[in-house]
C-alpha cells in the first residue's frame, strides 16, 4: 500500500488485505537499518482476523521515499503523520528495536489503544565501534548487528520454515539498507534519553517482549522500561535473541495478538 505524507511516498505492508477505515488498525514500527519485512507473519495474521495491519517503511528505509529522519521524536512525528494522513484514531501500535522508542514517543503523546515494545529498553547506546562501523559504511557494522542480533539457537540454524537462513536473511536486510540509514538509525537510539519520561507518560495499555538470550537490549533493560510503565506487562521468550519476530515468530505471534 503506498499512500503520501508530506509530499512524499510512504509505503505499508498490509497482511494482504485492502485497508479499511471501518477497522481498528495495528501499526508496526521496524527498527535500525530495516524495513516492513521484519513483520510479515504479524501482519499477515492481524490482516486477516478483523484488523488493519500496517507495517511502515520509515522515511529513507523499504520502498518509502527519503530523506530518512535522524531521530526518534521526529520518527514518532512521522508516525503521528501517517496515521492522520489515513484517518486512523488511536491504533494499536507494536514497535521492535529503535522502532520501540518510536512507538514508545509516539504513544506518550498521542491517543493509543495498546502498545507492544519488543527488543527494547530504557536505554539504548550504541557500542562506539558498531556506530563507527556504520558511519564509514563498513560491512563490519552488519556483520557485528548480526552477531549480536540473532540468539545462539539462531546462529546454528533452527529455522521454523525449512530451507531457510535467519541470519543470512538479516545480513541481507541490512544490506539493502539506503545511504546513511543504518547509520543515523543507530545514532538515533544512541542519543535517545527521553525513554523514562515517555514510559511514565504512557496512558494505555502496554506489553514489553524480551528475547530471554536478547544481547543488544538484554532482558534486564527490558524490565527496567516496563517498571516505569503504570500496569505494563512483560513477556520474556525462551531461547529468542533481539530478533524475536524471526527466531520465534509464533511465540512473538501469540504475544501480540494478546495485547494488540
Amino acid at each position: 500500500m503506498e499512500f503520501s505524507v508530506d509530499g512524499r511516498k510512504v509505503f505499508a505492508a498490509t497482511g494482504g488485505k485492502a485497508f479499511d477505515p471501518a477497522k481498528p488498525t495495528a501499526v508496526f514500527v521496524h527498527g535500525a537499518g530495516m524495513d516492513h519485512t521484519v513483520w510479515t507473519l504479524q501482519t499477515r495474521f492481524f490482516a486477516h482476523h478483523g484488523r488493519n495491519a500496517l507495517a511502515l517503511d520509515l522515511p529513507g528505509h523499504g520502498r518509502s521515499d527519503g530523506p530518512g529522519l535522524t531521530d526518534i521524536p521526529a520518527m514518532a512525528d512521522f508516525l503521528a503523520r501517517a496515521c492522520a494522513a489515513l484517518g486512523i484514531e488511536a491504533p494499536a501500535v507494536a514497535g521492535h528495536s529503535m522502532g520501540a522508542l518510536v512507538a514508545l514517543d509516539f504513544a506518550a503523546r498521542h491517543r493509543v489503544r495498546a502498545l507492544a515494545l519488543l527488543g527494547a529498553a530504557e536505554a539504548m547506546p550504541v557500542h562506539p565501534k558498531l556506530l563507527d562501523a556504520a558511519r564509514k559504511g563498513d560491512h563490519a557494522a552488519i556483520d557485528m548487528i548480526a552477531e549480536w542480533g540473532f540468539g545462539r539457537a539462531a546462529q546454528l540454524g533452527g529455522a521454523q520454515a525449512p530451507g531457510t537462513w535467519m541470519v543470512g536473511g538479516g545480513v541481507r536486510l541490512l544490506e539493502t539498507a539506503k545511504g546513511p540509514a543504518l547509520a543515523d538509525d543507530l545514532a538515533a537510539c544512541d542519543a535517545y534519553k527521553s525513554a523514562p519520561a515517555a514510559a511514565a507518560a504512557l496512558a494505555c495499555p502496554a506489553l514489553i517482549v524480551i528475547g530471554a538470550t536478547d544481547r543488544m537490549t538484554p532482558p534486564a533493560g527490558g524490565r527496567a522500561l516496563a517498571a516505569r510503565i503504570a500496569g505494563a506487562k512483560t513477556l520474556e521468550i525462551a531461547g529468542a535473541g533481539h530478533m524475536m519476530m524471526v527466531e520465534k515468530p509464533d511465540a512473538t505471534l501469540d504475544a501480540l495478538a494478546a495485547i494488540l
